[in-house]
């Protein structure tokens, strides 16, 4: 194993040369578009959470030559980077028309790309916009895509589907085709999501509105008050003897070209969280007494950067440490994908061809594309016949998406992400950071080893006692479980939400959920053994949180809540039946389920039809973001918050406090 690690770091100190942005921000500053990690702390500059509406903060947000809508001489220009995939990016067109129509000729429109790793139509959906605009179409076929985007169907943006689009707009289909897979078109899209990068335009939608930054698919009354403010600038500007022709270039010529790096911080102090290794590709000792989970990225700066530090690490440990790799390729990195697909799919053949692979892909790590793919998995000793056939399959795919969707679910909140027997280091801290921890871990080791603790069962062993003494199972670590006032306690309004369990039930548990989330299912059997066993007691209420890259969680959650309008018992049963049936999410599923449940279902389909949950829907995301809920599940207990999917008794040690305290009181 030592070998390959020689291997595996290659040049990676100098991966990183010319590469300015690694890292992004979480859905905290992402609005209601599609969640994004945390930046790690410390070790990189993250961009901070989108400033207020209204906010002074400009940003210097060059146009290029995307596509335009409206005057160039407007008082107000808003720049989107936006995915046609992206539900949250189709859900916002109908604010964007409200704006056009409230603003008229005072505002115009310019359209950037970001297509999401996670939406695997999206690439082709801009490429063919960018060949519409070539031929002056880029408004008819971005209305299109959008529409078809709408309609929740899984093939609406396949590639066929898309083609038919642009014959039916009357394109040139010759000239189309050139120049859908012409450089030149790819590049575009480069060059958008570098730029987006640098503003810390991390997520979808994402707008500049005469450079003032909106994050999200807010409502129109979010937008209104920043477009007032700018349209009083523009105002301002325009009496002081601007020409219009030079307005928006007046507005932002002072604006920031990134985000500002946050002030110095002292390492934090390691949390600790329930972590599983999984079976993916490791590095290191065979039987070790500290166990390295890594979530990281190929093209992501800091996780080159920190490639020997890990060498140190093993090198100095030898025996004893394990890295477990497990992936988590960020969106605004347009290569960290497909350079996740090429390494799962040489760890396919052997765990010592992926740090091979690894290894080159770090060590090359501006060279990233899919010829060199090849080439670099020919030089790991792969077959590579059979390496294109795993590159392109859904087990790869899956694999990479339950890394990224496990990784939200403990809180590895961006790259790179450490948990060392559950204790969680941020970023691409120095040696000595990780010595402090590994040392401790070998030394708790050694003594559960002397209590007759076995080898297979050490590692789970010493993830419980770090969790039990941190007192933390989520993102964000608590203090000691059941200990009143050890941890924060958040004001968790619960509305009008599905609920059950009594109203006056001394403990109320608040969660965000996704029905597609796999951790959010698995949390499901937990809770129910809590009301059984605290029957009475405890009152669970749900508030929506679909996350972007699960394409059925928001249909699932508006089916959810049209059941809701015929009555609370009907929710919980058609949650029931979401949870039970999660691999079967569709439209035809929702509408067998609510005639098996008793609902009214054609009083149900005009509900869902309408889409009148929306603005509840909306309402909870946003509620959730402003308490830190962005990952799934994420729990309250009477204020007190729990993060993924974790055992009953991480949650009975919170719940006996509670109603310890509750009894202390009277």
């Amino acid at each position: 194993m030592k070998s390959n690690w020689n291997v595996f770091i290659g040049v990676c100190v100098g991966a990183v040369a010319g590469f300015a942005v690694g890292q992004h921000m979480g859905s905290k500053g992402s609005g209601l578009g599609t969640p994004i990690r945390n930046a790690p702390q410390a070790a990189a500059p993250a961009a901070p959470a989108a400033p207020p509406p209204g906010s002074d903060q400009i940003f210097k947000v060059a146009l290029g030559n995307a596509p335009q809508k409206g005057s160039p001489d407007a008082k107000v220009t808003i720049v989107e980077w936006s995915d046609f995939q992206c539900p949250f990016c189709s859900r916002v067109i109908d604010t964007l028309h409200q704006i056009e129509k409230n603003n008229g000729s005072e505002v115009r429109f310019v359209f950037k790309h970001n297509p999401l790793p996670m939406h695997p139509d999206a690439p082709y959906a801009a490429k063919a916009s960018i060949a519409a605009q070539k031929q002056d179409k880029f408004w008819q076929m971005h209305d299109k895509l959008f529409e078809a985007s709408a309609s929740h169907q899984p093939d609406a943006l396949k590639q066929d589907k898309v083609d038919a689009m642009a014959r039916e707009l009357g394109l040139d289909m010759e000239q189309y085709q050139r120049d859908v897979n012409a450089p030149d078109t790819a590049q575009v899209i480069r060059d958008d999501q570098a730029q987006a990068a640098k503003l810390g335009a991390n997520g979808t939608p994402h707008f500049f509105i005469n450079g003032a930054r909106v994050s999200g698919a807010v409502p129109y009354e979010s937008f209104k008050p920043v477009i007032d403010a700018q349209l009083k600038r523009a105002n301002a500007a325009l009496a002081t003897g601007v020409a219009k022709k030079d307005l928006y270039e007046t507005l932002t010529k002072d604006g920031l070209s990134g985000p500002p790096a946050p002030p110095p911080q002292a390492a934090p102090q390691p949390q600790a969280r329930n972590v599983e290794p999984g079976s993916g590709p490791f590095i290191g000792s065979k039987k070790p007494k500290v166990t390295i989970v890594e979530w990281s990225d190929f093209q992501c700066p800091y996780c080159a950067r920190v490639e020997p530090t890990l060498k140190q690490i093993l090198d100095t440990y030898k025996d004893d440490v394990r890295l477990v790799w497990r992936n988590e390729p960020l969106s605004f990195h347009p290569n960290a994908m497909p350079a996740a697909k090429a390494a799962m799919a040489v760890a396919k053949q052997g765990n010592d061809k992926f740090w091979k692979m690894h290894a080159l892909l770090f060590a090359h790590q501006t060279e990233l594309s899919e010829a060199k793919y090849e080439e670099w998995a020919k030089k790991a000793g792969a077959d590579v016949a059979q390496w294109r056939k795993d590159k392109e399959s859904s087990e790869i795919a899956d694999q990479i998406a339950k890394d990224n969707s496990y990784g939200q679910s403990v809180g590895a909140d961006g790259t790179p992400s450490f948990f060392i027997n559950g204790k969680f280091i941020s970023g691409a801290m120095p040696f000595d950071t990780f010595k402090v921890v590994i040392d401790e871990q070998i030394k708790k080791a050694d003594e559960l080893l002397k209590k007759g603790v076995k080898q297979e069962k050490l590692y789970q062993a010493l993830v419980d006692e770090n969790v039990k003494t941190a007192g933390g199972s989520g993102a964000q670590a608590q203090a000691q479980p059941g200990a009143a006032g050890a941890d924060p306690r958040f004001d968790i309004q619960v509305g009008s939400a599905p609920a059950k369990g009594p109203k006056a039930a001394p403990v109320t548990i608040v969660e965000w959920s996704d029905f597609q989330c796999p951790f959010c299912s698995r949390a499901q059997p937990t809770l129910a053994q809590i009301m059984k066993e605290y029957a009475g007691k405890v009152r669970l209420v749900w508030k929506n949180q679909p996350l972007s890259f699960h394409p059925n969680a928001m249909p699932a959650a508006e089916a959810a809540m049209a059941a809701y309008e015929q009555g609370n018992d009907k929710f919980w049963a058609m949650h029931d039946k979401l949870f039970e049936k999660q691999n079967e999410l569709s439209p035809a599923y929702y509408e067998r389920v609510a005639g098996e449940i008793g609902l009214d279902v054609s009083k149900w389909k005009a509900a869902v039809e309408s889409r009148r949950s929306q603005a509840e829907i909306q309402a909870d995301i946003v509620a959730g973001n402003a308490v830190g809920a962005n990952g799934t599940p994420t729990f309250f207990i009477n204020g007190r918050k729990i993060v993924g999917a974790m055992p009953f008794e991480s949650f009975k040690a919170v719940i006996d406090a509670e109603l310890a305290s509750k009894v202390a009181k009277k």
